[in-house]
């Protein structure tokens, strides 16, 4: 009985393993905080993002949110973004403005 349910044990463990691509989880999604001008935003499900996040070593399966690509911090009020203004979550030293995640539009 303990070797069976060893076996059972091990299965699981290694069907969980499969599960996650790169032992790696899907980056957090938390409440936006920084305000961004990115050439665009496109769905996490985007080839695009898709490809950005894979540069970066991150996994957007199962991120079902806006992520914007090439932004940069807005620091001036007024400061012309010939883009789409957004408020997203993007570390800018983790992810160097190529993706910013959670992307809502600034409506002014």
């Amino acid at each position: 009985m303990f070797s069976k349910l060893s076996v059972v044990v091990a299965s699981v463990l290694i069907t969980l393993a499969a599960a996650m691509p790169n032992g790696t989880p899907p980056p957090p999604v938390t409440p936006p905080t920084s305000n961004q001008c990115c050439s665009s935003v496109v769905p996490s499900s985007n080839a695009a993002a898709s490809a950005v996040a894979a540069l970066l070593g991150l996994d957007l399966t199962g991120v079902l949110v806006d992520v914007g690509l090439s932004c940069s911090p807005i620091t001036v009020i007024g400061n012309n973004c010939g883009g789409t203004t957004v408020t997203c979550d993007a570390p800018e030293k983790e992810w160097g403005g190529l993706i910013a995640i959670n992307c809502i539009p600034i409506t002014l």
